[in-house]
């Protein structure tokens, strides 16, 4: 199983009790004002700040917040100057990470995650060295409650690349230029997604177990931790018992 998929389950799972919630608002309200300051603060010609608002209404981010970020990315509230971008490095037993992040401070944020890839035996690498293992796709997730046949039929019919099984979460996978497309016909079927992003997709995973496995799970907590990193991607392929006893 890719690393994304498994990554995805386990972030899946622990979502409903997940007490970081200040912290996943802060991350959401940069990327809301990221987005309006870059392509206008009108969700109806703005596809990614449709998904940032999206993101922020299944948080439950309260209204008065995401107003309040778009204003600070049209100029209507003042407003801190984001720089975005990713890094890209290894984590324990050569699994390939790609970290994106939002930051104000861009020397700061260097410091910190090549600290954070240092402290759990993993390294940071210059760009292009991993990002070629990687696809750019369209996701969108349900629970194994779901109807898998009338998401399937929904979701190829609008142009969606493939719809598969993940250990209980359903995932409809979608080229970027679609995603928008197969989402809109996915909620027009009034078929609920837990979640739906535009993510990056392993072509080929490397399995790691033991030590490193737990190394690699704590260096992508932290990295998820620090409050400019927006995103982790891994190309880890770990096995079911594995990661029960390392969450455990």
């Amino acid at each position: 199983m890719a690393g994304h998929s498994k990554w995805a389950n386990i972030k899946h799972r622990k979502g409903a009790q997940d007490a970081k919630r200040g912290k996943i608002f802060t991350k959401l309200a940069k990327e809301l004002t990221v987005a309006a300051k870059i392509s206008g603060g009108d969700p109806a010609t703005n596809p990614r700040l449709r998904l940032a608002m999206d993101k922020a209404r299944q948080a439950n981010m309260p209204k008065d917040n995401v107003e309040r970020a778009i204003k600070k990315g049209t100029g209507d509230l003042e407003g801190v100057n984001y720089e975005e971008g990713t890094f890209e490095g290894y984590g324990p037993g050569g699994v390939a990470v790609i970290v994106e992040f939002l930051t104000d401070n861009r020397t700061r944020t260097v410091a910190d995650v090549r600290h954070i890839f240092n402290k759990n035996n993993g390294s940071l690498g210059v760009s292009g060295s991993v990002a070629f293992m990687f696809d750019r796709k369209g996701m969108i997730t349900y629970g194994e409650d779901a109807d898998m046949d009338t998401i399937f039929e929904v979701a190829l019919e609008a142009g969606a690349e493939d719809v598969k099984d993940e250990g209980g979460v359903i995932q409809v996978v979608t080229d970027p230029g679609d995603f928008e497309t197969v989402k809109e016909a996915l909620e027009g079927a009034e078929l609920a997604y837990e979640t739906a992003e535009i993510t990056m997709v392993p072509q080929t995973e490397t399995a790691i177990e033991g030590k490193s496995a737990e190394q690699l799970m704590k260096l992508i907590d932290m990295l998820e931790d620090n409050d400019d990193v927006q995103n982790v991607h891994a190309n880890f392929d770990i096995s079911d018992e594995e990661m029960a006893r390392i969450m455990g």
